[in-house]
């Protein structure tokens, strides 16, 4: 007999992985000299908060889906206002690196995401530093190098700016923790857009302004209604499905969707993108960063299975266990809990997508970037 509700996980699971893929090829397409010939990133990333924002006021003030959390303005100030200055500079720098390098390599430099989370969640004294987990990030550190070494394509601008996207991201994720935490407010994808989105919106402006107003001033620039709406649509939609997710999964599917995930859209890449070579070099040093993500996602599954002492089972049984086991705990969508492509402590972390406008990841979109969004968004 079919399970039903099993077979409906799977098929949000299948959802997300196809919208968090597309929202990435379609932002490299828009963005692409080659392509679509877009070359604004934080124009882009602006039209996502803008509309984001929008739909969100609608769905919490006019049609009351869920309801807006007790917001003053000394939380908005003092929580609110620094994510979401680290959340449109993740997407900022993240999205810039399409112009620069290719969608495959960005997903390899992803790798590092539970690096700079670790690292960063130590100085700020949300996680203790320990010798496993050191280790790991060792391991995900050189994979991550020799993939650098294998590109052919390999460009130093791009990187950084992916990297620094990176950084920018750990911050947040672990801001989020400090600062909601603390405050003990619980955000879902939704209110999260709602607050956060528009604050996005006006920390965007002032680069935007400064950097890309005057050059698309001169420029010859192409502005099709319909691609950027659907472009702001999809990068919604990700939002939603991540909502559909984790209420119906836990930690260790939403990772192992994320793995999955990032190997797909680096094939898919290739084909779409002609010029995204992949190297040997690169799949070797991949994959030793994609085996430290999975081992440091394993311990701190299991350090939260042994702190709410749950018995411990293997992955394959867990995901087929999932939907019965983890849906109370993950009915109500909290900043503190895992995500699925940062990697990071999931104590720690909203779900969230990178890529997504807003996703309290990736990658708290996307808060967008995750997260069910860099690995683990």
């Amino acid at each position: 007999m079919i399970n039903k509700p099993l077979v409906l996980t799977y098929l949000y699971l299948l959802i997300y992985i196809l919208l968090s893929s597309g929202v990435i090829l379609y932002n490299k397409w828009v963005l692409s000299p080659k392509y679509f010939n877009f070359p604004f990133p934080i124009t882009l990333t602006m039209i996502h908060m803008g509309f984001s924002g929008v739909v969100a006021f609608f769905l919490v003030r006019v049609f009351k889906v869920v309801s807006p959390v007790k917001m003053t303005f000394e939380i908005y100030a003092t929580c609110v206002v620094p994510i979401s200055a680290f959340f449109a500079s993740s997407l900022w720098f993240g999205n810039t690196a399409y112009l620069h390098i290719s969608v495959a390599f960005i997903q390899m430099l992803k790798a590092l995401m539970p690096v700079a989370t670790f690292f960063m969640a130590v100085l700020c004294g949300t996680d203790k530093a320990r010798l496993d987990v050191f280790l790991n990030m060792v391991l995900v550190s050189v994979g991550v190098v020799i993939s650098s070494y294998g590109e052919i394509h390999f460009n130093i601008v791009g990187t950084l700016y992916q990297v620094t996207g990176i950084v920018a991201e750990a911050l947040r994720l672990v801001l989020t923790q400090v600062l909601l935490q603390k405050k003990g407010l619980t955000l879902n994808p939704i209110t999260s857009l709602y607050y956060i989105a528009p604050c996005s919106f006006v920390f965007l402006f002032v680069p935007w302004y400064l950097l890309e107003k005057p050059m698309m001033e001169v420029s010859q620039i192409q502005f099709n209604f319909w691609i950027f709406f659907s472009n702001a649509l999809c990068a919604l939609a990700l939002n939603f499905s991540i909502f559909l997710v984790i209420g119906r999964t836990g930690a260790v599917t939403i990772r192992v969707a994320g793995v999955l995930k990032d190997w797909i859209l680096i094939a898919l890449s290739t084909v779409i993108f002609p010029e995204s070579t992949i190297t040997g070099l690169n799949i070797i040093g991949y994959a030793i960063a994609l085996c430290g993500v999975v081992m440091y996602n394993y311990i701190k599954v299991k350090d939260v299975r042994a702190s709410s002492q749950l018995p411990a089972e293997s992955i394959p049984d867990r995901i087929a266990k999932d939907w019965k086991l983890e849906k109370k705990s993950s009915d109500i969508f909290n900043p503190n809990n895992s995500s699925d492509n940062n990697g990071g402590n999931i104590n720690s972390e909203p779900q969230i997508d990178e890529e997504a406008p807003l996703i309290a990841s990736s990658r708290l979109s996307h808060i967008g970037r995750t997260q069910v969004s860099n690995h683990g968004v």
